[in-house]
C-alpha cells in the first residue's frame, strides 16, 4: 500500500506560524486523541504487519523494513496499558524520528493537523502514572483533550530484563 510522505518543507510552515505555536499530527487510540510535533513525523503508513522480535515487551509489535531502514513498531494502546491492538487494514503506523533513530507507533487512525498555542499546553494531572510518564502535556483543541506524547518515554524500556 502506498505511504503518505510528509514533505520536509512543512517544518518551514511551523517557523512561519510564529514561535509561540506548535503544529501537531493528531491521532486516536479508541476515544482518546494524542498528538506529536509534526516535525518528528516522517511518514504515515497503512498497517502491514511487523516481524516479531524475541525478548521484547508486549507493546513492541516487531520491526518493519522501511526502504532499507529497520524500524521498530510500538503499539501505543499496549504502551498505555490497555492491552494489545488487534490491527485491521484501517490502522496506521506513524513513522517518526526520535533522536537519530526512526520508530513507528501503531494507532487507530490519524485525524488531522492541529496548530496550538504553546501557552495553552497544561501539565498532565497526577493520577495515572503511565499517563504522567508518557505524556509531555495536555492541550484542549476544539473541545477535545489532546495528550502530547513524549516519544522518548514511549520507546524506552522496550527490552525485557533478564
Amino acid at each position: 500500500m502506498e505511504a503518505l510522505s510528509l514533505r520536509d518543507d512543512l517544518s518551514d510552515n511551523t517557523a512561519a506560524a510564529g514561535q509561540n505555536t506548535l503544529q501537531l499530527i493528531a491521532f486516536s487510540i479508541g476515544e482518546q486523541t494524542y498528538g506529536v510535533e509534526i516535525t518528528t513525523v516522517r511518514e504515515i503508513r497503512a498497517w502491514n504487519g511487523a516481524t516479531p522480535l524475541p525478548n521484547t515487551r508486549e507493546f513492541v509489535r516487531g520491526v518493519i523494513n522501511l526502504r532499507g531502514t529497520i524500524v521498530p513498531i510500538f503499539d501505543l494502546r499496549a504502551r498505555f496499558g490497555d492491552g494489545q491492538t488487534s490491527p485491521t487494514k484501517n490502522h496506521v503506523v506513524v513513522v517518526m524520528s526520535v533522536g537519530d533513530k526512526w520508530v513507528g507507533i501503531l494507532v487507530d487512525a490519524v485525524s488531522d493537523i492541529l496548530t496550538v498555542n504553546r501557552d495553552d499546553i497544561h501539565n498532565v494531572p497526577e493520577g495515572n502514572s503511565i499517563d504522567t510518564e508518557l505524556l509531555n502535556g495536555i492541550v484542549t483543541h476544539d473541545n477535545r483533550m489532546v495528550g502530547l506524547i513524549d516519544l522518548h518515554a514511549v520507546v524506552t524500556g522496550a527490552r525485557m530484563d533478564g
